[in-house]
């Protein structure tokens, strides 16, 4: 069986879309499936759209979501050069091939005369297509207009009538007529090869055996496949994606929120948490897998018929929740390293080497809030209480009965002298302190322990409220629980002045 031989071929114009990771996800995923070859092409060519941080931003995103390729940048491979921009030498011997042939001709018409046939076609209500004129130029013509050094284009020369059938691993076989096609141009004025032939040159010369990519390329297929049989290169198998639409079924877009991998990445999404939800925009696991798959369980069970026509719809919040998922189960040192740049960026942490000494409290702390967040922004901020002094309280719980109840300083200052005097400072014996003094003074629990809460995190919500006072110590315990009694005899003090 031919080796399986799959490429993902970004244009350097732009970030790495959510559409093109899940193209280079599906693709990888294939490869791996098949014990195939990946390959990474950077397809470079067109120097005007292209982007001086794009080509270093898709490598970054593609090994930060773990997308390992086989050959391309930075890998070398038998196949090279992995830049089009190096493979100038492939495009030009082709082209002189088919212009040889007769299959291609050299096009001299200006963009002015292009611009006025199109203007006319659009007033006769025709399709916008190259009417052909210089199709048939003698090679007297061609000779007199290349020696006045007129620099043309190399169009194709195609079917004036009849069909083409592309026949799509996902969509099946799909018709397209040569009457909807013009005589597309392969090599540009510039000497550049045009998007289409410079793909067909290259997946031939890399052996590449299927071509996995997104359906917006389906109507660039037919004339790829004209050129591969006017060529005499055998086929490669097409599978086109369907396209990601946001929540309203429009074209996904910067207006719908985060679009790049570097955006979710910015969110505070994890990685294998993004492979997960790409996975499902457009393919379906069994039943039993459910919807948290590793890149393993995927790997096992993938395949290009199980991958929908339909169009996914984008859902930000579907991907906020598995993140949240992840985030429960994830390698607690990984997730250290993940959230350290956010506890730098929200002041939590100083740097690298405050992270380095404290280590072992992060690890403590970020283990104890993993489930009550869902982002690493979150997880950042939820931890400010256990680097921080609290400076204020939540209006919320102030409001509630935490912090208005009836001899609540009181309460409290019970509870730090409980606290006080209990020596191994840990879950059990600070829990039984608190337990004990409840059960004396014959009240809820809650009327100690919300008010406790509020006082030592600023908040109302957080973990097990002992869990709490173990990772902050017995001394910031005290002196929080002695700030919060100021507080509210202060805040009491200037009710009654008004």
């Amino acid at each position: 069986m031919k080796q399986v031989r799959v490429r993902f071929a970004p244009s350097p114009t732009g970030y790495l879309h959510i559409g093109g990771a899940r193209t280079a996800l599906f693709n990888w995923l294939f490869t791996r499936q098949n014990n195939g070859r990946f390959v990474l092409r950077i397809e470079d060519t067109d120097s005007e759209r292209l982007k001086e941080d794009s080509v270093k931003q898709i490598l970054d995103s593609l090994k930060w979501l773990g997308l390992d390729w086989d050959e391309g940048p930075g890998k070398g491979g038998d196949f090279g050069p992995y830049y089009q921009s190096q493979r100038q030498d492939f495009y030009a011997a082709a082209a002189e091939t088919l212009r040889k042939s007769g299959k291609a001709y050299y096009c001299f018409c200006t963009e002015e005369e292009l611009a006025k046939e199109r203007e006319s076609q659009r007033q006769k209500g025709l399709s916008l297509r190259y009417s052909g004129k210089c199709r048939d130029l003698s090679d007297a013509k061609v000779r007199e207009r290349l020696a006045q050094g007129l620099k043309p284009v190399l169009r194709i020369k195609l079917p004036v009538s009849g069909q083409i059938v592309v026949r799509d691993l996902i969509r099946g076989a799909v018709t397209f007529q040569y009457e909807e096609l013009d005589d597309f141009i392969i090599m540009k004025s510039n000497g550049l090869p045009a998007y289409n032939f410079a793909c067909v040159v290259d997946d031939h010369a890399m052996k590449i055996s299927h071509v996995i990519r997104a359906e917006e390329h389906l109507s660039n297929t037919p004339k790829q496949q004209f050129l591969y049989e006017a060529l005499g290169y055998a086929l490669p198998q097409f599978a086109h994606l369907s396209m990601i639409l946001a929540p309203d079924r429009s074209k996904l877009s910067k207006r719908h929120g985060a679009t790049s991998v570097s955006e979710f990445k910015d969110l505070g999404c994890l990685p294998e948490a993004i492979i997960n939800y790409l996975t499902l925009l457009g393919w379906s696991p069994s039943e039993e897998q459910g919807e948290i798959l590793s890149s393993e369980q995927t790997i096992s069970s993938f395949s290009l018929d199980k991958v929908s026509k339909t169009a996914a719809v984008y859902d930000l919040q579907k991907l906020i929740w598995l993140n949240g998922q992840y985030m429960m189960k994830y390698d607690l040192e990984q997730l250290v390293a993940h959230a350290v740049p956010f506890l730098m960026q929200a002041g939590i942490i100083s740097g690298e080497l405050e992270a380095e000494q404290k280590h072992d409290y992060l690890c403590s702390v970020i283990n104890v809030l993993r489930a009550r967040v869902k982002t690493l922004p979150e997880l950042a901020e939820a931890c400010r209480y256990f680097f921080q002094d609290v400076v204020d309280y939540e209006e919320k719980g102030q409001k509630k009965y935490f912090f208005k109840q009836e001899d609540v300083e009181t309460l409290l200052a019970q509870g730090r002298e409980r606290l006080a005097k209990v020596e191994d400072f840990d879950i059990e014996n600070t829990e039984k302190a608190y337990r004990d003094l409840i059960e004396e003074l014959q009240i809820k629990g809650g009327q100690l322990i919300h008010p406790t809460r509020l006082a030592l995190t600023g908040r109302t919500v957080s973990p097990g409220l002992f869990e709490v006072m173990v990772l902050l110590g017995k001394e910031r315990c005290l002196e929080r629980l002695a700030q919060a009694i100021r507080f509210i005899k202060a805040t009491k003090a200037e009710k009654e002045e008004v």
